[in-house]
């Protein structure tokens, strides 16, 4: 017997590091293939756990993403991802890794979503469910149109049938071309979990034995002649000749196309056997592939609404990294719980959301008061239509939508919901930046596009128990409401024990100035408040803050009478200059004839791009504090030299 120690085994390579695109995926044998699956794995949770972002949608789509690059050649063949939630391993195996992924969703690092500027391998950008099969049809019937022979692929979330495009676009499918396949990415989730009836049909799709035997004996028939392309031409004949006297047709091959499936979503080999035999087939195809979100993290598999899209966390046990001790209630929570409130006491008031009921605080109100909740998914035409139905009846409905969705179901709020003056209240999350998102989910665009529509009231709290006020007195409205409020914390004060109305149409003068006045809007207030003291100590200078909280109707009573006698007007908003809030202040002036002097402060018109949070943005498009300062400053001796020339 020997004596000698036994040989420690050579770990075997790190495979991850060594992918600069997808040349190097391709190039691995089979057998290391689940090794990269778990790098990729173990490299997702360590940066999520720091930057926060979409895990659970990723770490499910891990064995999918290496299938789709050992089996297609982008950027030549086009991979289209839904929403892009599940992009992150597409950008690590398509040269995007190390520290620029490290920096995700950071300054200077990877965007969260998939970006045409960032990569040639991203084929179509997105930030909003629903927009990638339509997108893909287009480019499939491009590619007929030219004549060339690029392979589409169209990576769609189960979730993605709720939305209304993606069945438009399903019932153009084979009108518009012959060769497009679509990934249906089936995880039962979201956000939040799958609702409707779309979501029950992909349930008994995926669990009836029956149907996925006989239709898997009958393929497995048919492959297994080498003239695969030829016998699956055949198979379709077949198909179509029996009229699913044999095996009943899937939704999706009523609609026309060739329907594989279910499929292990983490069994690689049997992915790219499907994909391969996709790419010969001369009829479109859709994958059916069953994945389990959050899938090598225990707690994101256990809780995938909140690993959906989660902040920093712990990566062994998933717990949230805390908040800052005392940190003041977000919007959404003081929303959330607020409306529970007020559903209890009295059962007309609803509430309505699009998929999202933990982001925008509706989750309370469907564990206390569940008859009043309604998730309709990422549907969010429907939901204002829904609304609107809803409120012919009696019922007063509260529509909680990011800013940035709404923008989904603008025909819906004029068409159904404002010209026929119906009491509808819209909740407006996310008005302003999300930062670590980028420009798919800032809300920098609600003012101007709600602004010139008739019958709407347009309004913005200061705080937390102006909030409140609002939701009261929008619920006492006979009309459209919209309240805008930023994404995270308020600013801490008390929220009163009874709710009070809000005159509507009337600003709030929190002080006197003579010299300027700065009327400004939600939670530019504070900032305001900042500046007038500011210059009152270190200028002497008499400046005076208004809180607007109107748009629409705006206070034109008091606008006019600070333009008659005050030499500069200032307004601020968390919004773009264009249409806003300022653009309503000059419009009554000039209306009015009154040639005031006007500084307007907000967004500039571009989009911003992501980075590490509100402030670092607002100092790169010259809205920091000293910036705006300095503007207001600047503006004010500017005029005052102007005068002193006039008067010489």
């Amino acid at each position: 017997m020997s004596d000698s120690l036994p040989v420690p085994s050579t770990p075997p390579p790190h495979l991850l590091g060594a992918i600069r695109g997808p040349a190097d995926v391709k190039a691995l044998t089979p057998a290391q293939l689940p090794q990269l699956a778990q790098e990729i794995r173990d490299e997702l949770i360590a940066v999520t756990a720091k930057n926060g972002g979409h895990i659970g949608p990723n770490l499910g789509v891990v064995e999918l993403t290496i299938a789709l690059h050992r089996c297609f050649t982008t950027p030549e063949d086009q991979l289209v991802f839904d929403v892009a939630h599940q992009g992150y391993v597409h950008k690590l195996l398509t040269g995007r890794g190390g520290e620029f992924f490290r920096k995700l969703r950071q300054t200077d690092g990877a965007s969260g979503f998939l970006y045409r500027p960032e990569s040639v391998h991203d084929a179509f950008g997105a930030g909003h469910a629903g927009t990638a099969l339509s997108a893909a049809l287009g480019m499939a019937t491009a590619r007929d149109l030219r004549g060339s022979h690029e392979h589409v692929v169209a990576v769609c979330g189960d979730a993605a049938f709720t939305c209304g495009i993606t069945l438009e676009a399903l019932n153009n499918v084979v009108s518009s071309t012959k060769r497009l396949i679509v990934i249906l990415n089936d995880n039962e989730w979201s956000i939040a979990k799958n609702v409707g009836a779309i979501s029950g049909y992909l349930n008994r799709l995926s669990t009836s034995p029956t149907y996925n035997k006989l239709h898997h004996d009958i393929e497995a028939f048919f492959r297994s002649f080498p003239t695969g392309v030829e016998m699956n031409r055949v198979y379709m004949k077949w198909k179509r000749e029996t009229k699913d006297f044999f095996v009943e047709s899937s939704l999706f091959e009523k609609f026309g196309l060739r329907y594989l499936g279910p499929v292990d979503g983490h069994n690689i080999d049997a992915l790219v056997k499907n994909l391969d035999f996709a790419k010969h087939c001369d009829v479109p195809v859709l994958i059916h592939v069953l994945t389990k979100k959050g899938k090598g993290l225990d707690p994101a598999v256990n809780s995938p609404e909140k690993f959906h899209g989660a902040g920093p966390f712990d990566p062994v046990t998933g717990e949230s990294l805390k908040s800052t001790p005392g940190a003041a209630p977000a919007y959404q929570e003081v929303f959330g719980r607020t409306l529970v409130r007020y559903a209890q006491a009295d059962p007309r008031i609803v509430g309505i959301t699009g998929a999202m009921p933990s982001g925008t605080g509706l989750s309370h109100l469907a564990a206390e008061v569940p008859r009043q909740f309604f998730d309709v998914g990422i549907a969010e035409e429907h939901a204002v239509l829904f609304a609107a139905g809803m409120a012919t009846k009696g019922f007063r409905p509260v529509v909680a939508i990011y800013s940035t969705f709404l923008q989904r179901a603008y025909d819906q709020i004029i068409h159904d919901v404002a010209l026929q003056n119906l009491p509808v209240t819209f909740c407006m999350d996310r008005a302003g930046l999300s930062p670590n998102d980028g420009p798919t989910h800032h809300g920098l665009f609600d003012l101007a596009y709600l602004r010139c529509v008739p019958n709407t009231v347009v309004m913005q709290p200061k705080d937390e128990d102006e909030l409140v006020d609002m939701l009261h007195t929008s619920l006492q409205h006979d009309g459209p409401a919209f309240i805008r409020y930023p994404r995270g914390p308020g600013v801490g004060v008390k929220i009163k024990d009874q709710p009070a109305l809000v005159p509507i149409g009337h600003a709030e003068v929190l002080r006197d100035g003579s010299n300027i006045m700065i009327w400004a809007l939600g939670n530019m207030v504070a900032d305001a408040l900042r500046i007038a003291a500011r210059l009152s100590v270190e200028e002497n200078l008499s400046v005076g803050v208004v809180n607007a909280r109107f748009v629409k109707p705006l206070d034109r009573t008091l606008l006019l009478s600070h333009a008659a006698c005050i030499p500069l007007l200032v307004t601020m908003e968390d919004h773009v200059l264009a249409g806003g809030f300022g653009s309503a202040v000059l419009e009554a002036l000039q209306e009015a004839d009154c040639p005031a002097a006007v500084e307007r402060i907000g967004w500039p018109d571009k989009f911003v791009e992501h980075g590490n949070n509100v402030e670092q943005l607002r100092a790169t498009c010259g809205l920091a504090a000293d910036d705006l300062y300095r503007r207001v400053l600047e503006r004010w001796r500017n005029l005052s030299a102007q005068q002193v020339e006039a008067d010489a």
